[in-house]
């Protein structure tokens, strides 16, 4: 899957109509990490490391949540790519631009926004 360039999708954000209400964008850059999920998440030691996963998640949840974020106060803009399939350590999973009125409402719309895809839209299975 080709991974979106952040360039391009910033100077988009800047030329929408909503550009005008934004005082900030803030980016989100997941990647496949060699450290596992028990060990980083519960304090687990002396893990084998993960050499890749498998990644896939539901659009019409991620489109549900998109639209839950772009309701909340000061955020004007919402854009998000996914990647699916087999994925190396070191690659791109996810980017999630968010662009709002103010540094609290767009920190806030983006910790709101990925927790959801992570918790409620994606399939992620570690390989070890």
């Amino acid at each position: 899957m080709k991974v979106p360039s952040m360039d391009v999708w910033l100077r988009e954000a800047k030329k929408d109509p909503s550009a005008e209400k934004i005082g900030m964008y803030l980016i989100h850059n997941g990647t496949v990490r060699s450290t596992s999920r028990a060990e980083v998440r519960e304090g687990k030691r002396d893990l084998p490391k993960v050499s890749g996963m498998f990644f896939s998640y539901d659009r019409e949840r991620v489109d549900a949540c998109i639209r839950q974020t772009n309701e909340l106060e000061g955020i004007h803009y919402v854009r998000v790519w996914l990647n699916t399939g087999e994925l190396a350590v070191g690659e791109d999973i996810m980017y999630v631009l968010i662009g709002g009125d103010i540094r609290p409402n767009v920190t806030r719309a983006l910790d709101f926004l990925v927790g959801k895809i992570k918790s409620e839209c994606v399939c992620e299975q570690e390989r070890l």
